[in-house]
């Protein structure tokens, strides 16, 4: 089995995100014990890239998928991720029995330059690289904000039951220009033909995933 830190794990990253308004009907199976969000008949969906680096303790690319749910028992958003790629074992492993975060394994390219470009490839089933997820072009804005800090909960199913866990995070963030494209027979099919409503460079972050003593 992979070897992976214990929860929290405090983590470095680039992001790039996305963020989307999905017809209900659309969306992927979501768990019994999370209800979606959805403002004018539509779910909110996230997507980010991110790119973990030192001096955070897991260094792994990852994309992923989070649609925004109720908080069970008391007001308040959170998000529930539904499909989640990385290219870390120790990633997957530590996701899935620490939090149940249903990480699954993929090859990723990313240039990054003024226009970050990033592609992903699920793993076929011999262990070659299938056909791509998704790519997508983020151009970032000059402006940003100052250093922010920010917190939210993400919630999975956990031996039938909702788990809810805790992310802390301080970041600068930059408007960005995004451009998707999505296998629209792959997992994130859903969002194939729709557009973004707003994206955005979540630069310099640094991330406390998970509870302490738990």
């Amino acid at each position: 089995m992979p070897d992976y830190p214990p929860e929290p794990w405090r983590l470095a990253a680039q992001a790039y995100l996305s963020v989307w308004r999905v017809p209900v009907r659309a969306l992927p199976r979501l768990s019994d014990v999370v209800t979606p969000v959805t403002p004018g008949g539509r779910a909110l969906v996230v997507t980010a890239w991110i790119d973990y680096t030192p001096p955070g303790r897991m260094r792994y690319h990852e994309l992923l998928s989070t649609v925004a749910v109720r908080r069970p028992h008391g007001a308040g958003i959170a998000g529930s991720i539904t499909e989640i790629w990385v290219d870390s074992a120790a990633s997957r492993a530590g996701g899935r029995e620490l939090w149940g975060i249903p990480k699954e394994l993929a090859t990723f390219d990313l240039r990054f330059g003024p226009t970050v470009t990033a592609t992903a490839r699920a793993h076929g089933g011999d262990g070659a690289d299938g056909s791509p997820l998704a790519t997508a072009t983020f151009t970032p804005r000059r402006l940003g904000t100052p250093s922010v800090r920010t917190g939210f909960s993400l919630i999975q199913e956990v031996a039938g039951a909702p788990y809810v866990s805790p992310v802390r995070a301080r970041m600068r963030i930059r408007a960005a220009s995004a451009r998707w494209t999505v296998d629209p027979h792959g997992p994130l099919g859903y969002l194939a033909g729709h557009r973004p409503v707003f994206s955005a460079h979540a630069t310099d972050a640094r991330l406390l995933f998970g509870a302490r003593g738990r």
